[in-house]
């Protein structure tokens, strides 16, 4: 077998009369193989094979050396080792780690953050003991549990073959032919070549409806498109987390400029070097550790809710330290198959030109179409033949309606791709690429006309009289997203007629199909309607026109330059004129539950949605305008097929002036307009209120995400159900999977997945809003807590000397961030500023949010503040008001310093809960214990004695 690039092949056979499937021809298949030929005949065929591989080998590589570009490759049926050899093995790796890379890379992962980095370096500091301060269980306990926590939140992701996948040219050549005796003469010339195309390949997970399938494997491992086109996916952190890291290098520098300071107003005095890392270690708590606990076990908690909450069921949280990014989100790029669909198509109308049918009026097509068969009404479907269609058409020269009814719809019967499959239990289900011909082919069932049996060479019917009508499949030409149409040669084996049928997309077919003054209008109204429109229509050929084109076809099906090309031309030239235009079919993509009020409240929230699908522009622009993605009355601007620079650039300089616009642009277009002009395209398409990019590839939709994300800087949340929206998903900043019809492969690759688009709602609006709120009020707490007792720390050592000694140490500094503050302090994670039905009644409260004013600079400086004078007070008033209690100066401070924070916390809460007022309540009286337990930090007779005297 000689190919410049091939491919599995199923229909790699001579066609016409002389077509006969190889897979139902053992001798055949055993001599394609080469497993059974004659005695003497195997050896001497395979060595001349070999041979003369190795000289196509040869060529091959010459042309290669003199092109620079040339890769394509001959590969025979049983390839000698040798060759085997010259091609990567076919093992395919995608884990994140290895056992020699697994902890390099999580210590990066974790340490490449300041916040971690810092705290991991005070740990090792109090391994020194002149640095030692404090236990050393309070430094490390915190840091492991950060390390394990994010670790185990992360996720082992694979991405989905995608690129280039429509393209695909090379040729069959057979060298050897099917004889049965050596006298036999070969029917078919030798070699015989035919061509191969896309439609050759079996793609992975490709289910063959009917009979078998001979192919061979053409690239392997690292050649294969699913490697090349696999994007590793980095670990996505958090905008929150980010800012958060952004906080702690303000106050490293806080820390590292006042125990300079202090150091320097006691004169560098003694081993001043020692004092500055002292009092680093001392004011450690600026930077609280407890910080990460305390937000991690936030992102838990939240995480959890989403996965409980009963009016989202089945919602699955995969990377938990991405909550709060719900609450940010301002793009949204969604897939439009599976997602803003439910993939389930539906014949709605059918229209003749002078007559519509409407989905409650398709009873009449029934009644006709018996009619037409000769059934009567009995036979038919139960109809009383007596009773009046309701249809009278004025006879003008043509046809009568049930000629006209028989012939759009048995066309509509033949023009197609679909395989009717037999089950198990008796029940019939087509297959097929594409569910518009599925439903079309359903519709055609419930009017009469039963598709009863397909394969590559003959189609059969049952009418609905009962009775069998037999088609030989001569030609069929598929659906391509460059001719928008599909067509199929077919003969009546009864009475030998020979009919090219055709449908497609109305711009293509109004240019084919004969002149008429009413396909224009109608497809426009069916588009209004939101419904996936397809042109039917035919011509009838001769015996001698149909030779003259299988001849020209054939000539220009095996070229290896300009094939496509070529093959368009001659099925132009010889069957693509003045067709008889048959009718326009109307079908519906059943939207998913929800998906027009969940757009819409996505928007009032702020958020800019773009739909990007591998479909055709009609049909994604149907879907825009029935899923309210396009407002009513909004201007559509379509852009395909640019080719030229002058011509993007008009085309930007329009949407610069129209930008209220919704953008509707091919696949081929975008791609041009970011390989020219990258910057000005993105920046004018993320102002768009609506922008939809149809015929984008997978990788296609993975850049937009990216593109977005760096040039706006906002978060970005993408969603899909399909394996070709994997890549889309990792390359956002929030991904969510929908688990589908195309199985769960969307959602395993998400941070997120939901079983319906509508979920989104609850999701984003509800709680994403509460979780970005409550981790920012939680983080400021944090923040302020730690800041408090080093202010007060600051202010001891000051008045003392500058010496660099612990205010509050051993199990003082250990409680005070966890058993007398840490349940109150991380009861916030429940507070809320409004409720449930009132976020989701209003949405533009979200687009406030995502203004990112909850936690800013400012609000930082103001809990910076807070901390700063109350710190300074507590302890300034302390040694003020006791200073006669000197000795008990530590438990009073200390003592106001947890009523402080009690205080405080009460005073953030919104809305109280019961746990909130059940840690406040209990630490107080925990605290209050404690006092008699912990004598070497509280001289309990000096309490008592001073609450008697307050008592007297």
């Amino acid at each position: 077998m000689n190919s410049r690039v091939a491919a599995a092949s199923a229909r790699t056979t001579r066609q016409g009369k002389r077509r006969e499937r190889y897979e139902d021809d053992p001798e055949e298949e055993a001599t394609l193989l080469g497993e059974e030929l004659r005695d003497g005949e195997s050896r001497d065929l395979e060595d001349e094979a070999h041979e003369e591989t190795a000289s196509q080998i040869s060529t091959v590589s010459r042309q290669t050396k003199s092109l620079g570009k040339d890769k394509s490759r001959t590969v025979p049926f049983r390839p000698p080792e040798k060759l085997q050899k010259k091609f990567p093995p076919n093992i395919v790796r995608n884990q994140k780690y290895n056992a020699f890379t697994f902890l390099p890379i999580v210590f990066y992962e974790q340490f490449k953050f300041f916040f971690n980095l810092y705290f991991l370096l005070v740990a090792l500091s109090q391994f020194v003991p002149a640095l030692k301060i404090g236990l050393i269980a309070t430094y490390i306990a915190p840091l492991a549990f950060c390390s394990l926590r994010n670790n185990c939140a992360d996720n082992n992701k694979a991405d989905a073959p995608i690129k280039d996948i429509h393209t695909f040219i090379g040729t069959f050549t057979i060298n050897t032919p099917p004889s049965v005796s050596q006298n036999e003469l070969p029917m078919v010339p030798v070699p015989t070549i035919e061509p191969l195309t896309a439609e050759n390949v079996l793609w992975s997970n490709t289910v063959l409806a009917a009979g078998s399938a001979v192919g061979f494997v053409i690239y392997t491992g690292l050649e294969t498109r699913a490697v090349m086109n696999t994007s590793h996916p980095e670990t996505k952190v958090g905008l929150l987390d980010i800012e958060i890291n952004r906080l702690a290098k303000i106050l490293c520098t806080v820390t590292f400029v006042l125990s300079f300071v202090l150091v320097a107003l006691n004169g560098f005095r003694g081993l001043w070097y020692i004092y500055i890392f002292r009092f680093l270690i001392l004011f450690s708590s600026i930077i609280p550790i407890s910080l990460r606990v305390n937000l991690d076990m936030g992102k838990t908690v939240y995480a959890q809710q989403i996965m409980t909450d009963t009016e989202i069921p089945n919602t699955i949280v995969r990377t938990s330290t991405l909550p709060e990014e719900l609450g940010r989100i301002e793009y949204l790029l969604s897939d439009k198959t599976g997602t803003l669909t439910q993939n389930e198509m539906e014949m709605k109308k059918l229209h003749m030109g002078t007559v519509s049918y409407g989905f409650d009026s398709m009873d009449e097509v029934t009644h006709q179409l018996s009619m037409a068969f000769g059934a009567t009404a009995e036979t038919g479907h139960g109809r009383n033949p007596s009773i009046a269609t309701g249809v009278q058409m004025a006879n003008r020269g043509r046809r009568d309606m049930s000629s006209r009814v028989h012939d759009v719809v048995l066309s509509l019967a033949l023009c197609h791709n679909v395989t009717p499959v037999r089950n198990d239990d008796g029940s019939v289900t087509y297959q097929a690429s594409s569910p518009d011909e599925v439903a079309i082919v359903r519709w055609t069932e419930s009017v009469g006309l039963t598709l009863t049996f397909r394969d590559r060479t003959r189609i059969e019917l049952q009418t609905p009289a009962g009775s069998r009508l037999l088609f030989e499949v001569l030609d069929l030409f598929p659906f391509t997203s460059e001719s928008k149409r599909m067509g199929i040669v077919v003969r009546d084996t009864q009475s030998g007629e020979i009919t090219f049928l055709e449908k497609g997309a109305d711009v293509v077919m109004a240019k084919i199909v004969q002149r008429n003054d009413w396909l224009e209008e109608e497809c426009a109204n069916m588009a209004r309607e939101g419904l996936r429109t397809l042109v039917m229509a035919r011509r009838r050929l001769s015996e001698q026109s149909y030779a003259e084109f299988k001849k020209q076809h054939h000539q220009a099906s095996i070229r290896l330059e300009g094939r496509n090309e070529a093959m368009a031309t001659v099925v132009s030239e010889y069957l693509e004129r003045d067709l008889e235009l048959l009718g326009l079919t109307g079908v519906e993509d059943k939207l998913q539950d929800d998906v027009k009020s969940t757009l819409e409240l996505l928007r009032n929230a702020g958020i800019k949605i773009w739909m990007l699908t591998g479909d055709k522009i009609e049909t994604a622009t149907c879907i825009a305008i029935s899923t309210k993605l396009v407002a009513r009355n909004q201007y559509i601007h379509q852009i395909a097929k640019l080719k030229t620079s002058d011509e993007i650039r008009h085309q930007l300089d329009f949407l610069q002036n129209k930008l209220d616009c919704c953008l509707v642009i091919d696949g081929e277009s975008l791609q041009l307009c970011l390989n020219l002009f990258k910057t000005e395209f993105i920046e004018i398409a993320t102002k768009l209120s609506a922008v939809v990019a149809c015929r984008c590839s997978p990788t296609q939709k993975a850049d937009v995400a990216r593109l977005i994300r760096h040039h706006t800087r906002k978060r970005v949340c993408c969603i899909g159900d399909g394996g070709n929206d994997v890549s889309m998903i990792q390359a956002a900043d929030v991904g969510v999977g929908i688990v589908g019809k195309e199985g769960k492969q969307a959602s395993l690759a998400a941070d997120f997945s939901v079983t319906q688009f509508s979920y989104l709602t609850k999701l984003l609006l509800w709680h994403g809003r509460n979780s970005y709120r409550r981790s920012a009020k939680l983080a400021q707490f944090v923040i302020h807590r730690g800041l408090i007792i080093s202010v007060m720390q600051a202010v001891f050592s000051s008045i003392f000397y500058f010496a660099p000694i612990a205010l509050y140490q051993g199990w003082l500094m250990a409680g005070y961030a966890t058993v007398y503050t840490m349940a109150p302090v991380f009861s916030l994670v429940l507070d809320r500023d409004v409720n449930e039905d009132l976020a989701l009644l209003y949405p533009e409260l979200y687009k406030e949010l995502t203004k990112g004013r909850v936690l800013s600079y400012k609000t930082f400086f103001q809990w910076t503040m807070i901390s700063v004078y109350q710190g300074a007070t507590i302890m300034i008033m302390s040694l003020v008001l006791f200073e006669n209690e000197f000795l008990n100066i530590v438990a009073i401070s200390f003592t106001a310093l947890v009523l402080n924070e009690l205080i405080m916390v009460a005073l953030e809460i919104t809305t109280w809960h019961m746990y909130m007022v059940i840690s406040e309540v209990v630490t107080f009286f925990l605290y209050a214990l404690s006092l008699a337990f912990l004598p070497e930090y509280f001289d309990l007779s000096f309490v008592l004695s001073s609450s008697r005297t307050r008592g007297f």
